[in-house]
């Protein structure tokens, strides 16, 4: 007890120069800052947002640093860790898409699981550069996107650009697994509801 009424009493001198000092420093400030300024009202815009909408992603936002041998750009912003899924595997990521030449976004998703296999090979050669957790910008040229196909809002030889979180994936092992546990739980409990009570 003693220690401890010794230690307050040698720190009352500091606690006491920290209370004292934002109030010295107020006093001190130039007479030009101590005023405040009222915020400037807001004026209302009564124009009519164009529908459907359509957000545009800026010109810095569509641009990679890097290229793969394929010609897949790519920037990452957040790097991952651990293993990165294989072709066969099954992600589950945010992601927006937006085209290259206008900004114009054409989809978006959260918590999207997708099969690595089953997206246009630009989009699943940018997944298995990601370990858990990281963001990457994908630059997809038309060739290792849909070509010469137009897709929905996508016109026919567009460059397309992706940000991708990469949340969590399952091995196509992991998949099975999953789906025979899955199967089997479901068996039993077919099993159970046939049981006489």
């Amino acid at each position: 007890m003693k220690s401890f009424s010794r230690a307050i009493r040698h720190s009352a001198p500091f606690m006491a120069l920290a209370l004292l000092a934002p109030p010295l420093l107020a006093a001190a400030a130039p007479a030009h800052r101590a005023r405040a300024t009222a915020p400037k009202p807001v004026a209302a815009d009564n124009a009519i947002i164009p529908l459907p909408l359509t957000p545009i992603v800026p010109a810095t936002q569509r641009l990679c640093a890097a290229r793969t041998a394929t010609g897949l750009g790519y920037t990452m912003l957040r790097a991952g860790a651990g293993a990165k899924p294989a072709g066969d595997s099954t992600v589950l990521v945010n992601y927006i898409g937006y085209l290259a030449a206008t900004g114009a976004v054409f989809d978006q998703g959260m918590q999207t699981p997708m099969p690595v296999g089953q997206v246009i090979p630009g989009f699943s050669q940018g997944l298995q550069l990601l370990g858990k957790g990281a963001i990457v910008r994908l630059c997809i040229p038309a060739s290792l996107g849909y070509g010469a196909q137009a897709s929905g809002p996508i016109p026919a030889n567009s460059d397309l650009v992706f940000q991708v979180e990469l949340l969590d994936f399952r091995t196509a092992a992991e998949m099975a697994d999953m789906a025979k546990a899955r199967a089997a739980q479901a068996g039993s409990q077919a099993d159970a509801a046939q049981q006489p009570k």
